[in-house]
């Protein structure tokens, strides 16, 4: 209880508490980061995002490459910040620029996984799918602009806050921010699990056109690594919620670095670098990333003898 007025002071620019004055336990994260992880996910997510670039350029998926892009880049200035707070445990430039860019960062790379159901029910078959393609684009991109909006926003209010219920303004609206995200993440696995299940129930009326591809091995892995992506920003997302939930005095989680190195640094770096490895842009023919082939197309193309029970 000791350290609450520290912490109070730390939320207030820092009051009269530095490094020099104060131990690194009065810091809102009451920890030095360690300096050999930071720079770990540092390089690999500059590494990661400059892949992208080139993944991008290659297979010209703009919106795709757009959203890991822009996740990448802001992990990368998030481990800046924690740079900042290696130097100093009290930089008020660490602390805002972590609590901004590390908390919003993965919300690009889910857009980005989101955005590839659409081409999987256009190469399966989009008469399976319980909505039709184009709009898991829309309505989950959506939410998740929504998502990162108030995270970024709860993370501004609590970055600048000069009073101790002014941060929690800021946490509060963070927590609801990521709840939106987790929220919209669940709904999503449901109804990609529904849409997997139907699938396999009409696994002898898939789309002809594409019959080749879905029998490719390195599309089989992809939709292995979209699953791993997934829950990698899943579980990074749920635990943000939990962390942020305590608040930020004496928050057992939030002053857990091991905690914040593996369910939120490894867990992100793992979803980013699995759609490296098994970029969607070399999985999709012409076909599949067309609109025009629907479930006339399909009708035509098996004699009319389609299903679609789902």
């Amino acid at each position: 209880m000791d350290a609450i007025p520290h912490l109070l002071a730390r939320a207030n620019e820092n009051g009269n508490c530095t490094q020099a004055t104060c131990p690194v336990e009065y810091s809102i994260y009451g920890y030095r980061p360690n300096l050999g992880s930071v720079i770990f996910f540092l390089a690999l997510f500059a590494i990661s995002g400059a892949v992208y670039v080139w993944q991008g350029v290659k297979t010209k998926t703009k919106f795709f490459t757009g959203a890991m892009v822009i996740g990448s880049l802001s992990e990368v200035l998030g481990y800046v910040a924690k740079i900042l707070l290696w130097q100093d445990p009290f930089s008020d430039t660490g602390f805002k620029m972590s609590v901004v860019l590390l908390t919003f960062a993965p919300a690009f790379y889910a857009a980005g996984i989101y955005y590839t159901l659409k081409h999987i029910c256009l190469t399966f078959g989009s008469d399976f799918s319980r909505l039709r393609p184009a709009l898991y684009t829309q309505i989950f991109i959506s939410c998740d602009v929504l998502s990162i909006a108030l995270q970024a926003a709860g993370g501004a209010i609590a970055s600048i806050s000069a009073t101790d219920s002014l941060l929690k303004v800021g946490d509060n609206v963070m927590i609801t921010g990521l709840a939106t995200q987790v929220f919209t993440l669940v709904v999503f696995g449901i109804l990609a699990a529904d849409y997997g299940f139907a699938i396999y129930r009409n696994r002898a009326h898939l789309n002809p056109l594409t019959a080749e591809l879905r029998q490719s091995r390195r599309f089989k892995l992809f939709l292995v690594a979209l699953w791993v992506a997934y829950f990698g920003i899943l579980i990074r997302c749920s635990y943000r919620v939990a962390e942020l939930a305590g608040g930020w005095a004496n928050n057992p989680i939030l002053r857990e670095q091991n905690l914040f190195i593996c369910l939120d640094g490894m867990a992100v770096a793992i979803a980013a670098l699995v759609l490296n490895i098994w970029h969607p842009g070399f999985c999709f023919p012409k076909e599949a990333q067309n609109p025009e082939v629907t479930s006339e197309k399909l009708r035509n193309a098996s004699g009319g003898n389609v299903e679609a029970q789902v």
